[in-house]
């Protein structure tokens, strides 16, 4: 699939289709696209874990209060370390760390999208719980969990993007009108 195709098709699935099942070797596929974002000063601070452990997918479907990720065989629960990142960047590691999560998780997803496969990014869940089920240490954030299937045949049209006009402004904020760049010699 190119580019293009994969980020206008990518959209949030919770419908799983469960008796088809898929291959972990496309997830870890997904998994090398996410570990191959951006990384500030190429400082990695993100890991994955893999879970197909039925009870544990449950556990971490009502930790979350999410009864969609019950329904699916993998989850990826993406956790970062931002110690280094903060000790080279100081309170903007942080900030940095965050960035470098959703940038990896949008790779994530455009890849499952690109291998047929469907996903939704959750950011709701209790970090306490999600770290408990999977002995995630205290210092390890938890950044989102991204269960991973085959999408249920759509009964109806998929939600409309926002329009680009929506969203963006030209060399300040609200002004809807870019302004022609001038040439030396037309000033």
């Amino acid at each position: 699939m190119e580019l293009d195709k994969a980020i206008k098709e990518r959209h949030s699935v919770r419908r799983f289709c469960v008796t088809k099942k898929i291959s972990y070797d496309k997830i870890i596929e997904a998994i090398e696209a996410a570990n191959s974002s951006p990384f500030a000063g190429n400082i990695p601070t993100l890991k994955f874990i893999l879970v197909n452990d039925k009870e544990k997918i449950q556990k971490i479907a009502e930790g979350s209060q999410q009864d969609f990720l019950a329904k699916v065989d993998y989850l990826i629960v993406v956790c970062s370390d931002t110690a280094q990142c903060v000790r080279s960047y100081g309170e903007r590691g942080e900030r940095y760390s965050r960035q470098q999560a959703g940038a990896a998780i949008e790779n994530f997803l455009l890849k499952i999208t690109d291998l047929g496969l469907a996903s939704c990014w959750v950011g709701a869940f209790s970090d306490e719980i999600i770290r408990r089920i999977l002995i995630i240490p205290d210092n390890i954030n938890v950044e989102a969990i991204l269960p991973i299937g085959i999408e249920m045949p759509k009964a109806g049209k998929q939600r409309k993007k926002r329009n680009l006009d929506d969203v963006i402004f030209f060399n300040k904020w609200k002004q809807k009108v870019l302004t022609p760049w001038k040439t030396p010699e037309a000033i």
